[in-house]
């Protein structure tokens, strides 16, 4: 198939707080074939070779999804699964490595594996003692060598435990949500996004809890935030009025929640890229 890989481009949503890193680290997404696309939202890779003795702080809010990766280098494991963390994250970068990651819809770990959302930790080696399912299939995607040969390493292991495991009806309710809640990155409530998709707030939090570990609220805020991050780290950023935009009920509203997750208020936080942006000149 055409595939198309392109860099992640410092003007998006990416959760990522200092974008003008991410051409330093080769950082692509990569489409997934279609036929996979009710498990995987994306895969995305990122390469670096850093000078010796410099380390980059990466500081990340995650997209609300599960992620199995593959890393190289300066890195915790060799394979991996990534659950969503209470709040942002970050990652010392050294010397060279890579990563390649099959970011999951809300089905995709039930068909991908037998593991439980609400029972993972935010970071866990992916082993085969853990979950045989999923270790197989991540270590068949691992025996290819290039970005583009992974993605259809990926789409081939994907698809065989696709048609061994369709997605259920409340697999597929949590992907609507999460679809819905990406779509309109605003302040809603789980009995909103309920209302739209024509079920209960009880059988949509039992949906998004049980494939990918949080609620639909959490779902919303995850979202929300990093688009905050991707207005606040344009040119000209204005924090009221993206207060205003994404539906806030005032600006200390943005800057409690921005503080709750991003440990910072948004304040500080665009004086850290004005710092960065002077250091890069």
């Amino acid at each position: 198939m055409s595939r198309r890989i392109r860099p992640i481009g410092d003007d998006e949503r990416s959760g990522v707080f200092t974008p003008s890193h991410l051409v330093r680290f080769e950082a692509t997404w990569v489409e997934p074939a279609e036929a996979v696309r009710e498990v995987v939202d994306t895969y995305w890779a990122v390469r670096w070779k850093l000078p010796p003795g410099e380390v980059v702080m990466q500081r990340i809010v995650d997209f609300p999804a599960i992620t199995l990766s593959i890393e190289h280098g300066d890195v915790s494991a060799p394979l991996m699964v990534t659950a969503v963390r209470p709040g942002a994250w970050s990652r010392a970068i050294r010397g060279r490595g890579s990563v390649f990651a099959v970011r999951l819809r809300p089905a995709g770990l039930g068909v991908l594996s037998g593991l439980a959302a609400a029972a993972l930790p935010h970071e866990q080696p992916l082993t085969h003692s853990l979950d045989e399912r999923a270790h197989g299939a991540l270590s068949s995607i691992a025996s290819a060598s290039s970005v583009g040969d992974r993605a259809a390493a990926a789409d081939e292991a994907v698809l065989e435990l696709l048609r061994e495991r369709p997605p259920s009806a409340m697999q597929r309710l949590a992907n609507a949500a999460v679809d819905a809640l990406t779509a309109t990155p605003r302040v809603r409530s789980g009995r909103e996004v309920a209302a739209e998709l024509g079920t209960s707030e009880r059988t949509l939090q039992r949906a998004l809890r049980t494939t990918i570990g949080i609620g639909p609220n959490e779902v919303a805020r995850r979202v929300r935030l990093q688009e905050v991050i991707r207005r606040l780290s344009a040119p000209g950023a204005d924090a009221t009025a993206t207060a205003i935009d994404l539906g806030y009920v005032d600006q200390a509203h943005l800057i409690n929640e921005f503080r709750t997750v991003a440990g910072m208020t948004p304040g500080r936080y665009l004086r850290e890229l004005e710092s960065t942006a002077r250091q890069l000149q």
